[in-house]
């Protein structure tokens, strides 16, 4: 008994299962960019900066789209089954992809297969947060908070860190096409290790008030939460808050690694591959690490209430950052790493805010999963649209005017932040759990 309960610690599954949440996420919306960016040119197929921006930003259209099938997967299964299907089936994608990227048509086939692993991985998101939140109270969840943040972007040291860094290192030995096969075969490696770790080491989370048992049940239980959604206090500014907060993120994260790969003459910085996973992959994802872990406790120490404000402005000002490079273009490798540390660093302290926010705030009541599922999928949107629009504006108007856009991209959300109203008071937290 007491080695079962050990096993179940969330020491032991909480890092592993948010790593394996953001694995799939960073490769699709980071590393892909890169990828096609390196094989439009020795690939034979001219792959503009617009379209790999357009095609990375809309196979994450599943992330926003998942509360439409969350209700469904109490039907048959634990969700302890989904994280682990899941887990396996992303990495059979991985491997898929992988053996794509020789074919002739290598473009199409691959966002094809990475539109499977992002709905394998969306729904592997819904289980994952559903253990999270079934299996900890209130005090747990901030208690946690940080390091699944910290674990879910570990993934960002691994992908577009040391992953970029191998894919640059084996491009001088084997070629862009075999290099980049390998990074997916070894992401396929990964999930699947995971998946059947998972097996083993991660509870099942029990069973969620209002789950379905049929398919009609889950249409009426889809309806449901749909309905107590919107009909929760203050849910139209809760979404207009959860939309804005990340929105100039949305605009920079397809940007920057194809800024940082760009030729000085094209107002790029000229880095290499290897560079870029140092730089923005290593450096900056171990800050952001740093950030979240740093931002969980300052959370349970003064509040989220009061806390969120200062983390927002935390969260979106050290994007200037971006244009402080692209106006001086510095050749300076250290001086580079420490803008993208500082600004990753900010990234993450700010980023548990929003996530906190959602479960605590949004996410309660009889269809917690499910809502939480609703207000990450909308938050994604957020991200998605103008993740979608930055290729084109970055081309039209060049990565200096880019970059001075984004600035003005994050007032809307310091002003939503400022006024957002909260449901539930953090002095409260204790008193709600048991009722």
């Amino acid at each position: 008994m007491e080695n079962n309960k050990q096993i179940k610690s969330p020491v032991r599954w909480v890092p592993s299962v948010y790593f394996a949440m953001g694995l799939p996420f960073v490769v699709l919306n980071m590393v892909s960019v890169l990828m096609f960016k390196g094989l439009s040119t020795t690939g034979g197929a001219a792959i503009s900066d617009t379209q790999i921006a357009f095609w990375t930003s809309l196979i994450m259209l599943p992330w926003t789209l998942k509360p439409l099938w969350s209700p469904f997967l109490g039907m048959f299964r634990t969700k302890k089954f989904f994280v682990v299907l899941t887990q396996i089936v992303t990495g059979v994608g991985f491997g898929l992809i992988a053996l794509s990227l020789q074919l002739p048509s290598f473009f199409a086939i691959a966002i094809a297969l990475l539109f499977i692993v992002a709905f394998s991985g969306a729904t592997h998101d819904i289980a994952t947060d559903g253990v999270y939140m079934t299996e900890l109270n209130k005090e747990g969840q901030a208690k946690w908070i940080g390091w699944q943040g910290a674990f879910y972007n570990l993934a960002k040291v691994v992908a577009s860190g040391g992953l970029v860094w191998l894919a640059g290192y084996m491009m001088g030995h084997f070629g862009t096409v075999y290099a980049w096969m390998a990074v997916m075969g070894l992401c396929a490696t990964i999930m699947l290790f995971l998946g059947f770790y998972h097996v083993r080491v991660l509870p099942t989370g029990g069973a969620a008030t209002g789950e379905a048992n049929s398919f009609q049940e889950g249409l009426k239980s889809l309806w449901e939460v749909i309905r107590t959604f919107f009909a929760k206090k203050y849910i139209i500014y809760y979404i207009l808050f959860i939309v804005l907060y990340r929105f100039a993120e949305g605009f920079v994260m397809k940007i920057v690694p194809l800024f940082l790969k760009a030729d000085v003459a094209a107002q790029g910085l000229g880095l290499t591959e290897q560079q870029i996973g140092l730089y923005y992959g290593t450096f900056g994802a171990i800050a952001f690490i740093l950030g979240s872990i740093l931002g969980g406790y300052y959370i349970a120490k003064i509040g989220l209430k009061k806390a969120l404000f200062r983390l927002c402005l935390v969260f979106n000002i050290p994007f200037s950052v971006y244009l402080l490079l692209a106006i001086f273009q510095p050749s300076e490798g250290w001086l580079i790493a420490s803008g993208i540390t500082f600004e990753y660093f900010g990234y993450g302290f700010g980023f548990v805010g929003l996530t906190l926010f959602m479960m605590q705030q949004i996410a309660p009541g009889k269809y917690q999963m499910a809502h939480y599922a609703f207000a990450t999928g909308i938050m994604n949107l957020g991200v998605m649209i103008p993740g979608m629009l930055s290729g084109f504006i970055s081309d039209a108007i060049g990565y200096k005017s880019f970059f001075i856009f984004v600035l003005f991209a994050t007032i809307p959300a310091i002003l939503a932040t400022y006024f957002v109203p909260f449901t539930y008071d953090d002095k409260t937290k204790k008193q709600t759990e048991t009722n």
